[in-house]
């Protein structure tokens, strides 16, 4: 009898190996997944980010603003490209046409419907 006690503490301790291996296993193919750049993509680091904007608002320095933000402004056209901006790195401000960064925003909107255009 005791040949089969220790049958079954070898094949106790077997599973138990077997377990932590396959939870090491789980583990190095969730980092592999979550680490796995998929192709198209850039890393975080690389990202392209906009730099935040202070924008001149009736007369007066406002920001810095997020694209969130200033997607906002040109919405409620409190930003055209005749607005002046600024960034940090730029020596005096500017319209925001001759900035890429604050014109790279106007593209992301859709132009106004033409006239033509009924509901």
């Amino acid at each position: 009898m005791e040949d089969n006690n220790f049958i079954s503490v070898d094949k106790l301790i077997e599973f138990g190996m077997s377990l932590a291996i396959a939870q090491q296993m789980v583990k190095t193919m969730n980092e592999a997944t979550t680490n796995m750049r998929t192709s198209g993509t850039f890393p975080d680091f690389l990202q392209p980010k906009l730099s935040q904007l202070y924008v001149a608002i009736d007369g007066k320095q406002n920001g810095p603003f997020s694209e969130q933000e200033l997607i906002k402004l040109i919405q409620d056209k409190k930003l055209t490209k005749q607005t002046f901006v600024w960034k940090p790195g730029m020596a005096a401000w500017e319209i925001a046409e001759k900035v890429t960064d604050a014109l790279n925003l106007f593209s992301m909107l859709p132009p106004p419907l033409p006239s033509t255009i009924k509901s």
